[in-house]
């Protein structure tokens, strides 16, 4: 029988050392790996998720997409659900960034559970961090379409976990006007 809490540092640990020198484009630069880990604390604090797999797929949810990090290193250390849910929220950095966006959209509605879960909080911690602060590069403009985009990647995820939908559609309509 494993134990939960080492499991769950352990994953914390790997996604830490793969990105280690990372940065937000936040103004402060805070270290990437606040955001796997907040992505999971939102899942655990306001989706109330306790599925280990699940919060060990948040927290490597851009290892393989911002890393030298695999989908096999993942099913390796963590197992085949993890490498799936991984898997379903990675992008392809191959295809150019409008295509990319495309296909978040186009996918979301047939993700699984999982996959779904993981990725309301990755929208919502975005989400949450522009409100805060505007990326580096990037201007009022470009804030505003990732709004728009979001709320249609969303809009693909309902039916998922209300809680999430609700801070959700909460910051959707402070901006709806923006």
């Amino acid at each position: 029988m494993t134990n939960i809490a080492e499991d769950l540092i352990k994953c914390v640990n790997f996604a830490a050392e793969k990105q280690k020198d990372q940065r937000r484009k936040n103004p402060e630069k805070t270290p990437y790996i606040n955001h796997p880990i907040g992505v999971a604390y939102i899942l655990t604090n306001e989706a109330k998720i306790t599925d280990l797999e699940v919060l060990q797929a948040a927290l490597l949810h851009d290892t393989v997409e911002d890393t030298a990090t695999t989908f096999e290193e993942i099913e390796e250390v963590f197992g085949k659900r993890v490498r799936g849910i991984v898997e379903e929220v990675t992008d392809d950095k191959s295809l150019p960034k409008e295509e990319r966006k495309r296909l978040q959209i186009e996918h979301a509605k047939g993700s699984s559970y999982e996959a779904k879960l993981v990725k309301l909080a990755d929208k919502l911690y975005n989400l949450r961090d522009l409100e805060i602060a505007t990326p580096e590069g990037w201007s009022e403009g470009r804030v505003r379409e990732y709004f728009v985009w979001s709320s249609k990647v969303v809009a693909g995820l309902r039916g998922t976990n209300a809680p999430l939908e609700h801070s959700l559609d909460q910051i959707f309509r402070r901006h709806e006007r923006s």
